[in-house]
């Protein structure tokens, strides 16, 4: 998501690198680079045109801040305006004070919109609302079907009346269900067409008289580009919206739509769909967007991630394990099942700042595949050998059979083996602060090496203060660096 986007900008900063002032010349130059930025992003021409001219007029004649480099600053600009296109704050969902809250689901056909339903649902529970879905899309085959299914696997009723009924009736009867049973938000999954129809639209409408909804929802394909802003004023116009959900986003989107949505239709963007599992929405935060737009991460999208994820008994065990040396094979299935969970190992790295920028895709897709690699070998092992490794250290045998159940080579279980306990140790001196982040002094988990940054061999950059302005590539502070010209002589957790 937005990897192209941001790599094109950040041949803009180049621009103004090395510049000992904002002026106008450098300036119209890094603007250049913008520009066949968000064009290349699909971003709507009219936002274009208007984003340009404000980050223009707001940096030339910019006085550069102490300390802080035109580059830096000229960034900070960007951000700015970026908040201004997408909205400065989250918008929330509609919580109405007479319950039920009704939230009335509408889009294109092939958008998503059935499984946006169902993950906006869950997401409502981990809020401590409960839902009632209702099913009033008549018209595709298997759409009612689809949304049972789905209710049944995140355990949350489903209002229906089979394909037979009006959508309009099916809406009334599930809404009156719902204020009978007490139900606190009942949202409505509507049909979609292939393209925008008064047929669709007037039916829209009416069930909108019907049910009266609290917020009106737009289940936007991202991949469509600045298309789907036009789609998003197409739909306000006609029956008013009150924000969009973007879905795909995790996909090879460039970005277009989260930048054209608000601004051209005048509506917020409230979620954004990030994967395909039923748990894969998350609110949209402008800031945090801009953030990724720009490679510098989002730390507090990966705060949360983990929070939904890690127990905190477990993590407390896991600490105490560590610094006794006593973290085994189990801990380590469980750690990277726990990242599995969090999300593809891409987009869990992409979210820390500056490692978007030091790992490319090749990168991840090897470290993908060599966890993998482990999580097989590990898979292999009983439950003995996964609390003690040096029975593998101490037993061919043991390690003929493994490699065989794995489908690999005893030695690569035994370079498994030797990495696992070099790590142990690391972690250990870790945990009682004697040395700094893994992959600093050469090392990191087995499966990760040769990637950089806290989970291989080799540092990076870093990054100080609020967001961009103390962004500085290359290797970190002195001692760092000396501690990884010292590394370069020991031997790492490299590829398996």
């Amino acid at each position: 998501m937005f990897d192209a986007l941001a790599d094109r900008l950040d041949e803009a900063w180049k621009k103004l690198r090395g510049q000992d002032k904002i002026s106008e010349s450098n300036v119209k130059e890094a603007l250049r680079e913008v520009r066949r930025a968000l064009l290349e992003a699909d971003v709507n021409l009219q936002v274009i045109k208007d984003f340009i001219a404000e980050v223009e007029k707001n940096a030339i004649g910019a006085e550069v801040i102490s300390g802080v480099r035109p580059d830096q600053q000229f960034i900070e600009i960007v951000y700015q305006e970026l908040l201004e296109v997408m909205g400065d704050a989250n918008v929330p969902l509609a919580d109405a004070e007479n319950k039920p809250t009704v939230v009335l689901m509408a889009g294109l056909q092939g958008a998503g919109k059935t499984t946006a339903t169902a993950k906006l649902a869950l997401h409502l529970r981990k809020e401590d609302r409960n839902c009632l879905l209702v099913a009033t899309d008549v018209y595709r085959p298997a759409a009612i079907d689809q949304l049972k299914s789905l209710g049944k696997q995140i355990n949350i009723p489903v209002f229906d009346l089979g394909t037979e009924a009006s959508p309009v009736d099916i809406a009334r009867q599930g809404l009156a269900q719902a204020k009978a049973e007490g139900i606190d938000t009942v949202i409505i999954d509507t049909a979609g067409r292939l393209q925008i129809d008064d047929s669709l639209m007037d039916e829209l409408a009416e069930i909108k008289s019907t049910v009266n909804p609290d917020d009106v929802l737009l289940v936007v394909d991202s991949m469509t580009g600045q298309e789907a802003a036009n789609v998003t004023q197409a739909f306000n116009d006609r029956i008013g919206v009150t924000g969009a959900i973007l879905t795909k986003m995790d996909g090879d989107t460039r970005g277009g739509a989260a930048l054209s949505v608000r601004k051209i239709s005048g509506q917020p963007i409230k979620f954004i769909g990030v994967g395909e599992k039923v748990e894969a929405l998350q609110p949209f935060y402008p800031d945090r967007m801009a953030s990724r737009i720009l490679g510098m991460g989002d730390v507090l999208t990966l705060v949360e991630k983990a929070r939904e994820e890690i127990d905190i008994e477990e993590a407390s065990k896991l600490s105490e394990k560590i610094l006794e040396a006593k973290f085994d094979f189990n801990d380590f299935l469980k750690q990277t099942r726990l990242l599995k969970n969090m999300g593809s190992l891409g987009g869990v790295m992409k979210l820390i700042p500056g490692m978007g920028k030091m790992l490319n895709d090749d990168q991840l897709q090897k470290g993908e595949k060599e966890l993998k690699r482990v999580e097989a070998m590990i898979g292999s092992m009983t439950m003995a050998e996964r609390k003690d490794p040096d029975l593998l250290m101490t037993t061919p045998s043991r390690r003929r059979r493994i490699a065989q159940g794995s489908g690999f080579k005893e030695k690569d279980v035994m370079e498994l083996v030797g990495k696992f306990k070099q790590m142990r140790g690391m972690m250990q001196q870790m945990g009682q602060g004697n040395m700094g982040f893994p992959g600093m002094g050469g090392g990191g988990f087995p499966g990760m090496g040769g990637m950089g940054g806290p989970f291989g061999g080799g540092g990076g950059g870093q990054q100080q203060g609020p967001g961009w302005r103390g962004y500085q590539g290359g290797g970190g502070p002195p001692q760092q660096k000396k501690q990884k010209k010292k590394a370069k002589k020991k031997k790492g957790f490299g590829s398996l």
